[in-house]
């Protein structure tokens, strides 16, 4: 297994052994020109460039590692409405009822957007329908429930509750009180979808240079995006890099990286059962996670396994140990599996908002940002790239509506944010036991 701590990765990937990569893309080694240059190789980047390209833009994907290496390639597959967390409560503080419903809407037309672009383009991603929010004690079933009948209320989007009674019929653990049961929501195999984005793209006409890692971003009113060996020269920029920007270089856009905090989060998959027994598991095959801050979430891979992760570290370095500290929480959850080996552990860093809501905006006029997905990129990343191509294209009004969202940065600066984060979080898991 490669660790790679200063990034926070842990290399040993499921999704990474189950694919079939093209040869890499070559890295940028001259200076080109183009209308939009894109900074970042995931679902935000890619579907910004897929949009444009198809609208006749001239686009430059430039990507530090691979296609997918980051977050949009070692997620848990969750394809989810909604927002991170507070995210929603964020939103309705700070927007009329009318805007909380429109950016509601926003985030359900991103699981229409995949759909959509899954058929289009022939994704094969493994794509199923289904996502159980899960309460583990009475009184989180309690807040759950609230929950769901104010979404149901404020946006008419239609949950299934699933109490005490019931939930034995929908997983086979003894760990959880009720669930709420989300039918449009789902999941996916997360590197075949950004895959399937990239290959879209550039038959589209996207450029995509891969191993290209940007030092500086030169603003003004035709900016340069430099890396070591190349710049790109154009007219506008997409930042879609989110916390990986400031590993390569600190000045390409250090007044809004303090509003997001890395968190890695990993996850470990079983061998393959038999499908029966993966049957059994859980009703329907849908994924699932549980309520808690720090959360447990896991589903089944389309070959049978478990994949299981949580526990997020808020830590710059990969835990120690991923596989046992992971396997003991799958069998909090799954105990009659403890006979299933583990031969993949993988994971690395998402971005979280200190409210959970995403991040998006402008540096001047012609440098655009999509960050702070907090956990649901899958479907909201898709669609902010799609917004900020019909903000390009004239058409800003619903990227306009997200980048009045306020956001603080996160408290103690660069050196700090990391260990109060850490302290916060053993708060948390002390509420979450209780």
């Amino acid at each position: 297994m490669l660790l790679k701590k200063e990034l926070g990765v842990v290399e040993n990937s499921f999704y990474e052994a189950s694919v079939s990569r093209p040869e890499p893309a070559p890295p940028l080694a001259q200076r080109i020109t183009a209308d939009v240059c894109v900074v970042g190789g995931g679902y935000a980047g890619l579907s910004a460039a897929l949009e444009l390209a198809e609208r006749g833009y001239r686009v430059v994907v430039l990507e530090a590692q691979r296609i997918g290496w980051g977050a949009s390639g070692r997620n848990g597959g969750q394809v989810i409405v909604g927002f991170g967390g507070d995210g929603e409560c964020a939103i309705e503080k700070q927007f009329s009822r009318e805007d909380a419903r429109r950016a509601w809407d926003v985030s359900v037309e991103g699981l229409k957007l995949l759909d959509e672009r899954i058929r289009r383009y022939a994704i094969d991603c493994e794509l199923r329908r289904g996502y159980l929010s899960l309460s583990v004690k009475p009184r989180k079933s309690d807040a759950l429930r609230r929950w769901m009948d104010h979404v149901q209320a404020a946006y008419g989007y239609p949950l299934r509750w699933l109490g005490p009674g019931e939930i034995g019929q929908w997983i086979e653990s003894r760990r959880f009180h009720a669930a709420v049961l989300d039918e449009a929501s789902g999941h996916l195999h997360p590197l075949k979808y950004c895959l399937g984005l990239a290959e879209a793209a550039a038959r589209a006409g996207a450029r995509l240079h891969e191993n290209s890692p940007v030092f500086v971003v030169e603003r003004g009113r035709q900016p340069r995006v430099k890396t070591a060996q190349g710049e790109c020269e154009c007219q506008y920029v997409l930042l879609a890099g989110n916390v990986y920007l400031g590993e390569y270089g600190d000045d390409i856009a250090p007044e809004v990286a303090a509003r997001i905090m890395p968190v890695g989060t990993y996850m470990i998959a079983t061998e393959p059962m038999e499908p029966a027994r993966a049957d059994a598991l859980m009703r329907g095959r849908p994924a699932a996670s549980d309520t808690n801050f720090v959360l447990d979430y896991f589903r089944l891979s389309a070959d049978h396994r478990l994949l299981f992760g949580g526990g997020d570290s808020y830590s710059a370095n990969a835990p120690r140990d991923v596989v046992g500290r992971i396997r003991a929480s799958m069998l909090k959850v799954f105990p009659q599996l403890a006979d299933l080996a583990i031969p993949y552990s993988w994971g690395g860093f998402v971005d979280i908002t200190m409210n959970k809501a995403p991040n998006f905006g402008r540096l001047g006029h012609n440098v655009y940002y999509l960050q702070g997905f907090s956990g649901h990129g899958l479907a909201l990343a898709g669609m902010a790239g799609k917004l900020v191509a019909l903000a390009v294209a004239g058409q800003a009004e619903r990227f306009d509506l997200f980048a009045r969202l306020r956001h603080h940065a996160f408290p103690g600066g660069a050196l700090m944010r990391t260990p109060a984060l850490v302290l916060g979080m053993m708060y948390y898991r002390l509420r979450d036991a209780l």
